[in-house]
């Protein structure tokens, strides 16, 4: 989740690695393909600031005389998720966390009605799904801001019933916790081997390390792009397009997919 709003892709040659060849060796081998929600399929917040989600949640908590449980610098943070995870680190599985979790819950949902698709994500999703991948979510956003976005776009029977979102009973399994992928793998029957996970930030890298899965890195901007090259991650693209392409002329190679493909975002 970001407050960021520049709306196109940023391109970032050097770091980022887009070369078909490599795209080919890491997808080739792709049975099962787990997409992290906010970044790789939309901007959930692209059009309200994340940032005064994280402030509404700090007034929140000052106007219940909570202000000490946030250092001076969380207070500040722009990002809603750290406001909740250090509550909750505080007072772990508490009422006040509960209802924290359940504010952000309602901002999410509201903020899919204004949610900017990512480029080249719809056509992606519709294709793998055609050439026989199975696919799910593994997000640490709620699952009914999932649900409601996906029906919007028409994406619900790409994936369903496969939607691991946040599990609010215990915020601790938030990534970088594997807790959503393993979910995943374990209702597909999926091999790690051969299941891809689409991310855009470290946590989703150490997830999916952490799960034994394969990662893509999708990193609209250089800001992204340097996050997740200090984590570790290898594999980076600044545009879901050369994926779809590599998706499809892995298919036409095997010899199993579509024969015509649109590749407009």
């Amino acid at each position: 989740m970001t407050s960021d709003s520049t709306q196109s892709d940023a391109m970032w040659p050097g770091m980022l690695d887009d070369k078909t060849e490599r795209l080919h060796g890491l997808i080739g081998s792709v049975r099962f393909v787990l997409f992290d929600f906010d970044g790789p399929l939309c901007r959930l917040f692209a059009g309200r600031s994340a940032e005064g989600v994280a402030k509404a949640q700090v007034r929140w908590l000052e106007s219940r005389g909570l202000r000490g449980l946030l250092t001076a610098d969380l207070r500040e943070d722009p990002d809603p998720f750290v406001v909740l995870r250090a509550v909750d680190r505080r007072l772990p599985g508490s009422d006040l966390s509960a209802e924290l979790e359940a504010m952000l819950t309602r901002h999410e949902v509201s903020a899919v009605a204004s949610a900017w698709p990512t480029p080249y994500a719809d056509p992606l999703i519709r294709t793998w799904t055609a050439v026989g991948a199975r696919l799910a979510i593994t997000s640490n956003n709620a699952p009914e801001a999932v649900s409601r976005y996906l029906a919007s776009r028409g994406l619900m029977d790409c994936f369903a019933p496969h939607i691991y979102g946040r599990c609010t009973r215990n915020l601790a399994l938030l990534k970088p916790d594997p807790h959503c992928v393993r979910r995943a793998l374990t209702a597909m029957g999926a091999d790690p081997k051969s299941t891809l996970l689409i991310g855009d930030a470290p946590s989703d890298f150490l997830a999916a390390r952490r799960a034994g899965v394969g990662f893509l890195g999708y990193a609209r901007n250089d800001r992204k792009a340097g996050l997740l090259h200090d984590a570790g991650a290898g594999h980076l693209v600044s545009s879901l397009e050369p994926v779809l392409r590599a998706v499809v002329s892995a298919a036409r190679a095997r010899k199993s997919g579509p024969t015509e493909f649109s590749w407009g975002p």
